[in-house]
């Protein structure tokens, strides 16, 4: 088959898409310069005081995390609103909340030394041991409260459309499809993914603004004790549900872009549906795999952790990829930076789950988890997966002037410098390299040394990547 001579996309983002997506370039861009600092401290290549370590450590995971909800929102904006009638009131009120969030969250460790991880374990937040004031705390997660009441507002004007148009989340999610005799069509796969998400989602956000106001109370109040074991369940719930939504979201740029570049449509069955459906339950239900060296939880839930890992990902992944691979097998497909980038992020995500179900596996847990093979397997899935998603997205729709030799440049040397920055994680924790470390042994030199020479390799085709793109959306605009 003969590759599409051109591609034709009427579906232009609105400004505020673009907007989203300049924060996303800008904020991406700095976290992973503050990654590359902390990378070259523990190679040894740089003296970074302790207390700047974890402060940048805290600054860095919660602003990749949070940024990574902002591009996988625009993303979904943009593929849901040609289906169902959004607020545009609410998509900016999300974001103007994550603005005043994002102040919140990174000044107190900027100017207040607070570095609590994103994790904000119980009690660490409030009893810092001196390294920094309570109403650091305090703030900090007055902030993270802003930005998921912002996420609530998006998910919830989510779910009125979508009820709007399909009567109610089970037509969305393909139920009388998929269970019944109905040979309406499917809802697109936006939808249907959309619909997953918000679902998800919303419910992650509530169990996060539930500890987060009880943790903000403790603080106010330090007589008030919460237990330890049900916060961390809390925060892990939300935490995980809230990362993993960020690639379902971000998916639908590969099922809405990806054929425009093989000329074959993406198409919707059973077993597509089938999986999006099991995938709901199982996302919300698999987070205690990340909590296998608790000992005092019980043993059912360590259980419950490891059986859903084998399969919470799976259906899916296995969807997405294998119905990539039938769109681009013998398609022509025409390759530019923007596909380039799509299928860079099929390759990520399908890679990453690997080193994540092995940490799942309770008997290897007990030895992996706290080594840096976790942030292997975490940034094997943002760095090649869901950043790559971000970057197909923006390339596709800034593509007025045409892919440039830079362009294709920065592709290949973020592919390249991606997987070696992810692999020196694996390989250190192959090696028993413990994470969240600020100083490493002189004998794990080397291998921090190799990850800081690709992680500023990936840092450097970012930077050109986003100049590139502000320079084709432009020319576009």
């Amino acid at each position: 088959m003969a590759a599409p001579t051109s591609i034709q996309d009427p579906r232009r983002p609105e400004a505020w898409v673009w907007v989203y997506f300049a924060t996303v370039g800008i904020v991406v861009a700095l976290m992973m310069v503050f990654g590359l600092v902390m990378r070259l401290g523990q190679a040894g290549l740089i003296e970074l005081p302790l207390t700047w370590f974890y402060q940048l450590m805290t600054m860095h995971g919660v602003g990749m995390v949070g940024i990574s909800g902002v591009g996988g929102a625009a993303i979904l904006y943009h593929f849901l609103s040609q289906h169902v009638e959004l607020s545009r009131k609410i998509f900016i009120a999300n974001f103007v909340l994550f603005l005043i969030g994002a102040v919140l969250l990174l000044g107190p460790s900027l100017l207040g030394s607070y570095a609590g991880a994103w994790t904000f374990l119980y009690p660490l937040p409030q009893n810092s041991g001196g390294q920094w004031a309570p109403s650091a705390a305090a703030i900090h997660l007055t902030g993270l409260a802003l930005v998921g009441v912002g996420f609530l507002l998006f998910h919830l004007d989510n779910a009125r459309a979508i009820l709007a148009r399909y009567g109610s989340l089970g037509n969305a999610l393909g139920w009388p499809q998929l269970f019944g005799n109905s040979s309406e069509e499917p809802p697109p796969a936006s939808v249907v993914a959309g619909t997953m998400v918000l679902i998800v989602n919303i419910l992650g956000l509530v169990s996060g603004a539930s500890i987060i106001v009880l943790s903000i109370v403790g603080i106010l109040n330090p007589s008030f004790e919460i237990d330890a074991l049900l916060a961390k369940n809390m925060i892990y719930m939300f935490g995980h549900v809230f990362i993993n939504a960020t690639i379902y979201m971000s998916v639908t740029a590969v099922y809405e872009l990806l054929p425009l570049y093989t000329g074959r449509p993406w198409k919707v069955n059973k077993v597509f549906l089938a999986a999006w459906n099991i995938s709901t339950i199982f996302v919300v239900i698999v987070y205690p795999h990340h909590l296998l060296m608790d000992f005092a939880q019980p043993t059912w839930l360590h259980v419950l952790g490891q059986v859903i890992s084998y399969g919470s990902g799976f259906p899916v992944l296995v969807v997405t990829a294998f119905g990539a691979l039938t769109l681009i097998h013998r398609s022509g497909i025409r390759w530019t930076a923007a596909s380039g980038f799509l299928v860079l992020s099929m390759f990520g995500w399908s890679a990453g789950v690997i080193p994540a179900v092995v940490d799942g596996t309770i008997a290897a847990n007990q030895v992996m988890h706290n080594t840096q093979w976790v942030p292997g397997h975490f940034h094997f899935y943002l760095v090649l997966g869901l950043v790559s998603m971000f970057f197909g997205f923006a390339l596709h729709y800034s593509r007025g002037t045409g892919d440039s030799a830079a362009d294709r440049v920065a592709l290949w040397t973020y592919a390249i410098a991606g997987l070696g920055f992810t692999c020196a994680f694996l390989a250190a924790g192959a090696q028993s390299v413990p994470r969240r470390w600020a100083i490493h042994l002189e004998e794990w030199h080397g291998i921090a040394l190799v990850g800081s020479v690709f992680g500023a390799l990936v840092v450097v085709a970012t930077l050109l990547l986003v100049v590139r793109i502000a320079v084709r959306a432009r020319s576009v605009a």
